[in-house]
């Protein structure tokens, strides 16, 4: 039988319907592969038997791909949540992390788990040799009917397995009486360096090199599983946000982030959503904020758009979000995606400074697109209206909608470019000049009722430098249009701003995240798990396309 013949005859035995002499027996095994993957040292002679060990438990827990509905009691769910295995949960957890950290690649096939004995005495140490170096080749050859494994994986399947795992355990939902114990050791992990005491509240606590880890993350985030990592350790574990955003080399973490969403079209729709959510996490610090500002990079290759020889990290990001935020109006039109770039944005534009020319540029340009398209749907509206005084057969397209949702970005853009001018003006003369450059843009939404207060700052600064560059005379070069607006920037009272709320927004998970989660996680596990194979035609959980 195979393994993944073994999970779906699991996923078939009711829970109360198995004897308990088979329930042992199941306790036993699984107590048996946890114990080998947390007491084995990771050598070349051992790589396979980790390896297998974790790839059966992977197995044995794929039960939930046999079902749409989300399982929330099982054989192995009852034992990996208590009895004899719960003992092992952090160092399970523990020892999965150190092997994506890790990343140790795959041993020649023909390593042996032990040195045969030239006396001839070692025929257990042969036989288990010959066991060992079989199960390799199964690996490294790929088993029957095995997906083809990305190049990126296939030099470590161990930590690529093993990370898989940490995932599905993660996403176990809580017994009812038992929260999930791998997710309470994920939640509350600490750095070695941390001599701060437990708390006696969570006994599955357990210590990390912090910084093995920061490398690791920074290193792998061209995989989904990898991201979905940094993610949950963001948004669950605040040791490691501490630690993460205390880091004076954050450019690492953000740069690999920013290619997801740059290559936005090669990449599955959760992909960038998990991306676009660490983006938005981080955001949410205003030290963050304020220090990608002061990062300056050379020679972005992957961008495209533009030769960028040198630009702030800041400024980068803004871009990178701007054009998804672009790439979604054209292609998606998922709203979500509008609202997490937006939210992203404007957490971060209290604390704009010194935006690249061209970050300004496209800051504009995106309200100008923006712009275009509310005068299109209003014109359709108004055509639709006209044409429909004479025919009542056809109904109306819901132009309202369409206008509602427009306008409600609309006023998001206003809001961040207020935020900048009421908060960082005198630092950020390139975003001025770009709003003189198209202040005709913002001349229909002066007395729209939905803008008219957002409007008034706006305005009032357009309406000064304008003044000012009016009195220096014409034919002004650049150089000297930026030099009026610095001076400007000093000059201008900054009473006369009128004060908004704080424009801060805080990522929450919806209600039953596991309804989202668990088949991601389960769609990565189908799609990357080496020499692992489901038949497409039993899978229940999610439909082959979105896995």
């Amino acid at each position: 039988m195979t393994r993944s013949g073994i999970s779906y005859c699991l996923s078939a035995l009711p829970l109360q319907q198995t004897g308990t002499e088979c329930e042992d027996l199941i306790e036993e095994l699984l107590c048996c592969l946890i114990q080998l993957i947390v007491e084995i040292p990771l050598l070349d002679i051992t790589y396979s038997i980790s390896l297998e060990a974790v790839t059966t438990l992977i197995v044995f827990l794929s039960c939930q791909l046999f079902h749409k509905e989300i399982l929330r009691e099982s054989i192995v769910h009852k034992y990996l949540m208590r009895g004899r295995c719960l003992p092992y949960t952090s160092r399970l957890v523990k020892t999965l992390l150190y092997n994506f950290i890790r990343q140790e690649r795959s041993p020649p096939p023909g390593t042996h788990v032990f040195q045969q004995q030239t006396d001839g005495g070692g025929l257990l140490y042969g036989i288990a040799s010959g066991v060992a170096t079989g199960l390799w080749t199964v690996f490294t050859l790929g088993g029957v009917g095995s997906k083809p494994t990305p190049q990126l994986e296939q030099c470590s399947p161990l930590a690529n397995q093993s990370l898989l795992l940490l995932l599905v355990l993660a996403n176990l939902t809580d017994a009812p009486d038992t929260p999930n114990p791998y997710r309470q050791a994920i939640m509350s992990f600490k750095n070695t360096q941390d001599n701060t005491a437990f708390s006696s509240s969570n006994p599955h606590a357990f210590q990390i090199n912090f910084n093995s880890l920061y490398t690791a993350l920074c290193e792998q985030q061209k995989s989904d599983q990898a991201t979905l990592l940094l993610y949950m350790l963001l948004h669950q574990n605040g040791n490691v946000r501490t630690y993460v955003l205390a880091r004076t080399d954050i450019e690492n973490l953000v740069l690999p982030i920013l290619e997801i969403l740059y290559h936005v079209e090669e990449r599955n729709s959760h992909h960038v959503y998990m991306a676009l959510i660490i983006l938005l996490i981080l955001t949410e610090d205003d030290g963050f904020n304020r220090s990608i500002h002061e990062v300056i990079l050379k020679n972005i290759t992957w961008y495209a758009e533009r030769v960028l020889t040198e630009i702030s990290l800041g400024s980068l990001l803004i871009l990178v979000v701007i054009r998804t935020i672009q790439y979604n109006m054209t292609r998606t039109r998922d709203k979500y995606l509008h609202t997490n770039c937006l939210a992203a944005l404007a957490n971060m534009s209290a604390q704009f400074r010194s935006l690249h020319q061209y970050a300004a540029q496209r800051i504009i340009s995106l309200f100008s697109l923006l712009s275009k398209k509310h005068n299109k749907v209003l014109e359709q509206a108004t055509q639709s209206l006209r044409g429909s005084l004479g025919s009542n057969d056809s109904p109306l397209p819901d132009y309202a909608q369409d206008l509602n949702v427009i306008e409600e970005v609309i006023r998001m853009m206003l809001e961040i470019i207020n935020s900048c001018l009421t908060n960082s003006l005198h630092h950020n003369p390139n975003l001025v000049y770009a709003l003189l450059y198209k202040r005709d843009l913002f001349e229909q939404f002066r007395t729209h009722p939905s803008f008219q207060d957002i409007m008034q700052n706006i305005d009032l600064v357009i309406s000064f430098f304008s003044s000012r560059l009016e009195q220096a005379g014409a034919e002004l070069s650049v150089e000297r249009v930026l030099e009026i607006i610095k001076q400007g920037a000093v000059a201008l009272p900054k009473d006369r701003l009128r004060k908004f709320p704080e424009l801060k927004f805080k990522y929450v998970e919806e209600e039953q995240p596991e309804e989202f989660f668990i088949p991601y996680v389960w769609s990565l596990v189908y799609n990357s798990a080496v020499a692992l194979y489901w038949n497409p035609h039993d899978i229940q959980l999610f439909t082959m396309d979105s896995g």
